[in-house]
């Protein structure tokens, strides 16, 4: 791809992204309760359960994170 044609390829996406930013906000809006937990249920069954740790299960890590942020205060 020539440097005229990536250029145009940029512009392009740069003229697209109100119209994509529109229709994220209207599928948002439009987006049930009952659609919403399908959609994390389908991501959630993507991995399945025995594959991750059980650790990983019980815990999502937040505690260990603020842990170490706190060691790192300075007050």
């Amino acid at each position: 791809m020539d440097a005229a044609a990536q250029r145009r390829w940029v512009e392009q996406w740069r003229a697209a992204i109100p119209a994509l930013a529109e229709q994220r906000r209207q599928e948002l809006r439009s987006l049930t309760p009952e659609r919403a937990l399908a959609a994390a249920d389908a991501l959630l069954s993507l991995v399945p359960p025995g594959e991750i740790g059980l650790e990983r299960r019980t815990q999502s890590g937040l505690v260990e994170q603020q842990r170490l942020l706190h060691r790192r205060d300075p007050r």
